[in-house]
């Protein structure tokens, strides 16, 4: 094996690593949440506003800064994952976003949508490079019934877990194509590699 390629394989375990810590972090806290409110659905347990998943985020995590867009939290541009192409209007940037102690960025969104209540973007390192799409950067999503999956694209039927077969079709026709989704469930379906 070469140097850049053992750099590379190096860098990749890292991300990982930080997505992996973030994603436990988050599954404990919605757990412990929903356990605390004796609720069936994290939407019964409170879960039912902007204002109140930031209150989620500021009890349950170390906020070390809070940001009323993503400008300031997170990198000023991100890039696909195929292309490098710059992403712009794929996600709202005007949303309140936090710094954790960790270092990672997050910006919640709330959607109530369906199955899928909150539209999670998440830059493991913050604004620090490579600040790619599917590397650092990614959109998780939370759904009502306390899981944490990748998008659901249109099929507003779908709930977590999502099937290996659904995940594998946003990874072509999200991830790859120069989209803010896809990537996390690639991951999942991976069993916690990047292989992409």
């Amino acid at each position: 094996m070469t140097v850049p390629s053992l750099m590379q394989n190096y860098q990749r375990q890292s991300y990982i690593a930080q997505l992996h810590k973030f994603y436990n972090e988050l599954s404990q806290a919605l757990v412990q949440y929903q356990t605390s409110a004796n609720a069936v659905n994290l939407k019964e347990a409170g879960l039912n506003s902007n204002d109140n998943v930031a209150v989620f985020f500021k009890t349950y995590f170390k906020v070390i800064k809070e940001c009323d867009t993503m400008d300031d939290c997170f990198a000023s541009a991100y890039l696909s994952l195929n292309s490098g192409k710059k992403l712009e209007g794929t996600y709202d940037k005007n949303m309140k976003s936090y710094v954790l102690a960790s270092g990672a960025a997050i910006r919640p969104y709330y959607t109530g949508q369906s199955n899928k209540i909150i539209n999670l973007g998440l830059d493991t390192n913050g604004p620090k490079g490579p600040n790619i799409v599917g590397r650092d950067f990614f959109f998780l999503y939370v759904y009502n019934n306390g899981l944490i999956d990748d998008t659901i694209g249109s099929d507003t039927s779908l709930n977590a877990p999502l099937s290996t077969e659904h995940r594998e079709k946003m990874f072509t026709n999200m991830c790859l194509n120069d989209s803010d989704s896809g990537c996390f469930g690639k991951i999942l379906n991976d069993n916690w590699e990047m292989n992409y």
